[in-house]
């Protein structure tokens, strides 16, 4: 019957109207990391910077927490960004220093960006890639970055008005120009393609690279997203010699009394503080600072090239030790994380974490399991106020080793340090981090038993690889 039929439909699509609906689940939190380049312990006023003003970063602490025993993933960037992006500690990291021969994180390796992509996230990384030198300037791409804008290669990173930027594996030319004599190195097939010094500055990278990174944020707003903005300041061109130290506009500081490097290193931290800034007020407009834990941090500690001197404006604070050393100077770096209204707002935490907690951190926070064997803890307890019951404890080992220069490895174990150099063949020295963060005072003779645990840690955490070999001990 006509009527029937009418009646039954009418009922059928009052129970589809009126049926419970699932609840949507919660948007995952964007993830936002902001790695300076070179920046040491003490080059922020809120870890402790007395002449160099950073206030949106000290205003970033303000708001959230200050990670007081944060440490990189290596003394040097390319093994640094290594470890961020895998989870592995230096012993078991692809990538183990700044070396000049074709490396890279193996393609079939889990990457941060990599589980993130999996996870439903859309993934950047804008800036300094550097990890190591690979032979394909797809190397963002092939391990799990859907955008890269930026330099690949680390020597690239190092001029400021290069003649092309990366972008997606292809090379964006620039209207900058290079001296003569560097043009051999312009062919983008070539591992250190854009090396050089600039004869013609028309296009200033770092003002770019920022850019790019703020227009990946607005396109991806409304989706989860993964954004590494690896930014090249405040590094040195070393190519440039003791001229390595520019900045487009020295501003306030044009007229201190001081050497032209130590005016423009302080005008780069002015800088990078003001474009960490922009991140943060991009997120707080789009109103998605409480859906995004941004982290910042440094790669390793503070540079002494270009003609910058570390000690200048005490860059590395009360550390012993710079960039390419595994004392507290050169691996202890100021982090700082922000997340409004889930990070406690003018929080400070003394545990232990380093660059390499990334990958645990960022698989809790897009809910999905973290790759196996993974040398990484999670932030996310922590970050949300929980309570530290031991601060030395930690799940996974804190270790570090460099091939630049003399080698060296470095292992934390509870309020104990200890560092081996040469590696594997030095003498262990061991320091107490609860009150001897400057290193000055070796238990080794006097703590024979932990000397010998020690000793075992190094050895246990060093894993052999025949891309890194390790040299000879010299003779005594």
């Amino acid at each position: 019957m006509p009527g029937n039929t009418v009646r039954r439909s009418a009922c059928l699509a009052l129970a589809v109207f009126c049926a419970p609906t699932a609840a949507a689940e919660p948007r995952k939190p964007n993830l936002v990391v902001i790695l300076a380049d070179d920046l040491g312990y003490g080059d922020l006023g809120s870890f402790g910077q007395k002449t160099v003003p950073t206030p949106r970063l000290d205003r970033m602490a303000a708001d959230g927490m200050r990670l007081t025993q944060f440490y990189a993933g290596g003394a040097t960037g390319a093994p640094s960004r290594c470890v961020l992006l895998t989870g592995r500690h230096g012993g078991r990291a692809a990538v183990r220093g700044d070396s000049a021969d074709p490396v890279s994180i193996p393609a079939d390796q889990p990457t941060v960006a990599s589980v993130l992509k999996k996870a439903g996230y859309a993934t950047a990384c804008v800036g300094r890639w550097g990890v190591g030198t690979p032979a394909r300037l797809t190397d963002p791409n092939d391990l799990g970055f859907d955008h890269f804008f930026g330099c690949v290669n680390t020597w690239h990173a190092r001029n400021p008005y290069p003649e092309f930027l990366v972008r997606d594996g292809k090379p964006v030319p620039l209207k900058n120009e290079a001296a003569a004599e560097w043009k051999k190195w312009q062919d983008p097939k070539l591992l250190d393609g854009g090396k050089g010094v600039a004869t013609k500055e028309v296009e200033y990278a770092p003002k770019l690279l920022v850019d790019d990174a703020l227009g990946f944020i607005r396109d991806h707003r409304d989706k989860p997203f993964f954004l590494l903005l690896s930014l090249t300041t405040p590094r040195a061109h070393l190519e440039a010699g003791d001229k390595g130290m520019r900045a487009p506009d020295l501003g306030e500081f044009a007229g201190k009394d001081w050497p032209a490097a130590e005016k423009a290193f302080a005008a780069l931290v002015r800088d990078l503080d003001r474009d960490a800034g922009r991140v943060l007020d991009l997120l707080a407009e789009l109103k998605l600072d409480r859906d995004t834990l941004v982290l910042f941090a440094s790669d390793n500690g503070p540079h002494g090239g270009g003609g910058h001197r570390a000690d200048f404006f005490a860059s590395a604070g009360r550390l012993r030790g710079g960039k390419g050393t595994v004392n507290e100077g050169g691996i202890r770096v100021p982090a700082v994380a922000w997340w409004p209204g889930t990070v406690p707002a003018g929080a400070r935490n003394d545990l232990q974490w380093y660059l390499g907690d990334l990958a645990a951190t960022a698989a809790e926070l897009a809910g999905v399991a973290a790759p196996p064997g993974l040398d990484s803890d999670s932030l996310v307890p922590a970050l949300k106020g929980g309570e530290e019951k031991d601060q030395w404890r930690r799940k996974s080992p804190l270790y570090w080793e460099t091939y630049e220069g003399p080698t060296a490895q470095a292992v934390r174990f509870g309020k104990w340090k200890a560092i081996r150099s040469p590696m594997l063949t030095g003498e262990v020295e061991l320091y107490d981090m609860s009150n001897d963060t400057g290193e000055k005072s070796d238990y080794s003779k006097r703590r024979p038993d932990l000397t010998r645990h020690a000793k075992n840690l190094l050895d246990k955490h060093h894993q052999p690889d025949p891309r890194w070999k390790v040299p000879p001990a010299p003779e005594k």
